[in-house]
């Protein structure tokens, strides 16, 4: 395919915001899997496919870069941010990969707090992305999402104390911990999405 040299940047915004709805859907499908009397086979399923979706729009984001000619902003910042979108589904896929596989006897309350956390910061990510077009109004969403991973490491910290409580056996703790740890790892992944578009947004201002 030959080099394009005027910028697809509509494109490029489309692509974005369709990489951060995936999210949204995704974090939507973990809540599904954490809720009591869930058909985990069935959603896990459904969670592997939208994984896969995720990874075409990376592919295609991927493969636009690599045939225009001029790009809205830095390449390496659109294969961070592409590349940062896409470790944020593979993540939770991974957390429902993990129900799934553990057979948890019973999931504590407070992973159902994280998950609203993911799930709100799948729905401001995928509100943001739009406004990288005009770099308008981007300081509170990555000031927000701060707030929101902050919260989130203080949900895992009462998390893993509770696992070790002794109310827990051993097996159990061990199983849950690594879905606490993958949780927080998401959230941690969702700050990460924040702090590249701060980047975008001050090379840009």
């Amino acid at each position: 395919m030959g080099l394009r040299f005027r910028p697809v940047e509509t494109t490029f915004y489309d692509q974005f915001t369709q990489a951060a709805q995936h999210l949204v859907v995704g974090a939507g499908l973990l809540a599904e899997m954490l809720a009591e009397g869930a058909d985990e086979e069935a959603i896990a399923q459904r969670m592997r496919d939208a994984e896969h979706q995720a990874d075409e729009t990376t592919h295609a984001i991927v493969k636009l870069v690599n045939s225009t000619f001029v790009t809205p902003f830095d390449r390496e910042d659109i294969y961070s941010l592409a590349s940062g979108l896409d470790d944020v589904m593979d993540m939770m896929d991974e957390v429902v990969d993990m129900v799934l596989l553990y057979e948890p006897k019973m999931l504590p309350a407070a992973l159902l707090d994280q998950v609203e956390l993911l799930q709100r910061c799948a729905e401001l990510t995928a509100a943001v992305m739009p406004r990288l077009r005009s770099m308008q109004s981007l300081g509170e969403y990555w000031i927000e999402i701060n707030r929101l991973e902050n919260a989130g490491d203080r949900n895992h910290r009462r998390i893993i104390a509770n696992l070790f409580s002794g109310e827990f056996k051993a097996m159990e703790v061990l199983k849950l911990k690594d879905i606490a740890e993958a949780l927080e790892g998401s959230i941690d992944a969702f700050e990460k999405v924040a702090n590249i578009v701060e980047q975008i947004a001050v090379k840009e201002s």
